[in-house]
C-alpha cells in the first residue's frame, strides 16, 4: 500500500509546480489524445522522450513514477495472455504442440501496454505537481463555459479534487485495518479460496464504514463552513496565466501535430 502513488501531491520546487493548473490540465488532455494516434514505435519513442523531460523538470524521481505504473502489471499480463488465446494472425513466434503464439498478439499487447504506461505517467505528473486545491480551480475554470448549458462546473470540480485528495488516505486506512486483522489471526495470503474470501471480507465492511464515516464527517465541516452548493462563491486565490503557461501548451500541441504527422503524412 505504501507504493501507491495516484492522487499523492510532492511539494517540491519546481517549474512545473508553479505552473498555472489550467495549462497542466489542458497539456494533459492533448498528450493523452496524442497517445491515441497511431503513431508507430517512433511517435511513442517521441512521447516517452518529451514526458521524460517534464518528469525530470517536475524533479520527480523514477522510483515514484515506477510505484504507480507496477499496480498495472498484472493486468498488462492478464491482457497478454487474453491476446494470445483469442488473436490468431500475423506471423507464427511460438509453437508447442498445436498451440501457436502470433506475432499480432504480442504486438497489439505491447502498444496497449505503452498507452497505458504513457497515460500513467502523465497523470502522475500532474497529480504529483499540482495542489488539490489548484485542481479544484483549474478544473472549474476549465468547466466554466459549460454553465450556460446546465453544467454545474464547481461541483464537478469539487467531487474529482475530493476523490482525488482522499485516494492515498483510503489506501492508507487499508493498510491500518489490513495490519489489524492480521494482528488478529486473519491471515489474506495463504489458506483455501474460501477462507481468502471471508478474510477480504473483513477487508472490505470496515473500509466501507471507516470511507462513510470520513465522508460524513467531511460534509458535517463544509456545512459548518457555511458550504452551499449552487451559491455564488468568491476566492481568495486567483489564477492567472503566464508566459511559461503558453509554452507549456504550445508544447503539447505541437507533440500533438508530430503525432499526427507520423500517423498519417509519414
Amino acid at each position: 500500500m505504501d507504493n501507491f502513488t495516484l492522487g499523492r501531491y510532492l511539494p517540491l520546487d519546481s517549474p512545473i509546480h508553479r505552473m498555472d493548473p489550467r495549462a497542466k490540465i489542458g497539456a494533459m488532455l492533448i498528450a493523452l489524445v496524442a497517445i491515441f494516434f497511431p503513431s508507430g514505435w517512433l511517435g511513442y519513442a517521441v512521447m516517452f522522450a518529451v514526458i521524460a523531460c517534464v518528469i525530470m523538470i517536475a524533479k520527480l524521481s523514477w522510483g515514484f513514477i515506477w510505484k504507480a505504473m507496477r499496480p498495472m502489471l498484472f493486468m498488462l499480463l492478464f491482457l497478454l495472455i487474453i491476446n494470445i488465446l483469442v488473436v490468431k494472425t500475423g506471423d507464427v513466434w511460438l509453437q508447442i504442440g498445436s498451440f501457436q503464439v502470433y506475432s499480432d498478439a504480442v504486438t497489439q499487447t505491447l502498444y496497449i501496454a505503452v498507452r497505458l504506461l504513457l497515460m500513467i505517467m502523465i497523470t502522475t505528473c500532474l497529480t504529483a505537481t499540482t495542489k488539490p486545491l489548484d485542481m479544484t480551480l483549474g478544473i472549474e475554470d476549465l468547466l466554466k463555459p459549460f454553465q450556460r448549458i446546465g453544467v454545474p462546473a464547481h461541483e464537478i470540480a469539487m467531487l474529482i479534487s475530493i476523490a482525488l485528495r482522499f485516494i492515498p488516505d483510503l489506501i492508507d486506512e487499508t493498510e491500518r485495518i489490513m495490519k489489524a486483522q492480521e494482528s488478529r489471526g486473519v491471515d489474506m495470503k495463504e489458506g483455501k479460496l474460501s477462507e481468502r474470501i471471508m478474510a477480504i471480507l473483513s477487508l472490505i465492511v470496515p473500509l466501507f464504514v471507516s470511507a462513510f464515516q470520513r465522508a460524513e464527517d467531511l460534509a458535517n465541516a463544509m456545512e459548518a463552513r457555511g458550504y452551499a452548493p449552487g451559491e455564488p462563491r468568491t476566492r481568495y486565490k486567483v489564477l492567472k496565466m503566464e508566459g511559461r503557461d503558453d509554452i507549456l501548451l504550445l508544447g503539447a500541441v505541437c507533440l500533438l501535430a508530430c503525432m499526427i504527422w507520423l500517423a498519417y503524412f509519414r
